[in-house]
């Protein structure tokens, strides 16, 4: 759809596009979506996100929040394959860790903003 929009797009899924000459390069947008919650390491995916968005470079998560969720009643907690769940209050978190500027727009939506240069870049 933004391809058909003129924007210049690389898609890569370990499984169903597995491209992994995308991951040497830096973006100015990432989506990352209904993905997150896939995550077997999250810290290291975070870390890998980072590091493929260009300075004020935006990533875009969506997921299914966990906020006040019964997992034991949640559908969505029931799929063998969603091994990581999130909370706003996660979004938070994620988003000092890695000095981003957060807006979640709306629930299950967090878009986060790299900084122009952050403390730890020299």
């Amino acid at each position: 759809m933004l391809e058909e929009c003129g924007f210049a797009m690389s898609i890569y899924d370990p499984i169903f596009a597995r491209q992994p000459d995308v991951l040497n390069r830096t973006y100015d947008f990432i989506t990352c979506t209904e993905t997150a919650e896939h995550f077997h390491s999250p810290r290291e995916e975070f870390d890998r996100l980072y590091t493929l968005l260009s300075p004020n470079g935006w990533l875009a998560l969506m997921t299914q929040w966990a906020d006040n969720e019964d997992l034991s009643r949640w559908a969505y907690a029931r799929d063998f394959t969603h091994v990581c769940f999130y909370r706003q209050e996660t979004m938070a978190w994620i988003a000092t860790c890695f000095e981003y500027r957060l807006e979640i727009p709306s629930r299950n939506v967090a878009l986060f903003q790299r900084p122009a240069k952050s403390s730890g870049d020299m």
